[in-house]
């Protein structure tokens, strides 16, 4: 009886860890965009999460959420060629 009494703090202490984190999905989030315009969805490379795109005002350019193994970031959104996919000439930016 003694046993049972000891392990059933580890059990709970271990099915905590268990229980899933929640995170606000793309969907859900107000930074990325609820629909990404065809155009930009053609012009994309396939190997880019188009799931999590945001557009920044800054540059006037596509940014996706890459989650790698070790950390989450933000990308340009880039076509087959590597060029980053914008809504406005690399210019117009350097002029701001």
């Amino acid at each position: 009886m003694r046993i049972a009494h000891g392990l059933a703090p580890l059990c709970l202490l271990l099915s905590a860890a268990c229980t899933p984190t929640t995170e606000a999905t793309p969907a859900s989030d107000p930074q990325f965009l609820e629909v990404v315009p065809e155009p930009v969805l053609a012009a994309a490379a396939p190997w880019q999460d188009l799931t999590a795109v945001t557009l920044r005002e800054d540059d006037g350019c596509y940014w996706y959420r890459h989650v790698g193994p070790v950390e989450t970031t933000f990308l340009p959104l880039l076509t087959r060629e590597g060029r980053p996919i914008c809504t406005r000439a690399p210019e117009a930016v350097a002029a701001l």
